[in-house]
């Protein structure tokens, strides 16, 4: 189980890593991305865990992964400027 959270722990800050390489342009700070990355990751891996139970280590991983990639969308700006255009009264 050890292993399992290290490893989640790694693939969420590989995530993490790739988003700020990939979008650097769209996300807020660097530390806040990694740690949630790491964050998303550790806890995708224990619901995933708790609800397949132990010795389900590739499972666990992907419940990890999609987590993590689901907290660092949260974290995303719109591309360009949002234009509001107001109604003449």
């Amino acid at each position: 189980m050890f292993l399992e959270a290290i490893g989640s722990a790694v693939l969420g800050l590989l995530l993490g890593w790739a988003a700020l390489h990939r979008l650097s342009h769209r996300l807020p700070s660097r530390p806040l991305v990694l740690s949630t990355g790491v964050a998303g990751a550790l806890f995708g891996d224990f619901v995933t865990h708790s609800a397949l139970g132990a010795g389900s280590l590739l499972p666990s991983l992907l419940g990890a992964a999609v987590v993590s990639a689901a907290s660092l969308s949260l974290l995303l700006r719109p591309a360009g400027r949002l234009r509001r255009r107001s109604a003449p009264a």
